[in-house]
């Protein structure tokens, strides 16, 4: 019967080692649902990289060209402040 005991338990505290390394694969420090969550994060962080690149490069055309000259310049303040030449007259049409 003490054989049956300590074979009983051996099996308990196997099955309890076993649950426990279940544990962490399944929901602790590095487990699946971590790693997929982690996967995730990088794609969206990659698609975040690429988005900011393209602006970044927009902006450094914008520099390139206000350094190439004042027609640029000129350009913009047209567009975006209303701007318009000395001796010009700016018509608005409305509807």
């Amino acid at each position: 019967m003490s054989i049956l005991r300590s074979h009983y338990w051996l099996l308990v505290a196997l099955i309890l080692l076993f649950a426990g390394l279940q544990y962490r694969l399944w929901v602790g420090d590095g487990s699946f649902a971590q790693v997929a969550s982690l996967k995730r994060q990088i794609a969206e962080q990659h698609g975040e990289n690429e988005r900011l690149q393209e602006r970044n490069r927009i902006l450094e055309a914008e520099v390139r060209e206000l350094k190439k000259g004042m027609e640029t310049v000129e350009e913009r303040a047209r567009q975006e402040l209303g701007m318009v030449k000395e001796g010009e007259t700016l018509y608005q049409l409305t509807e």
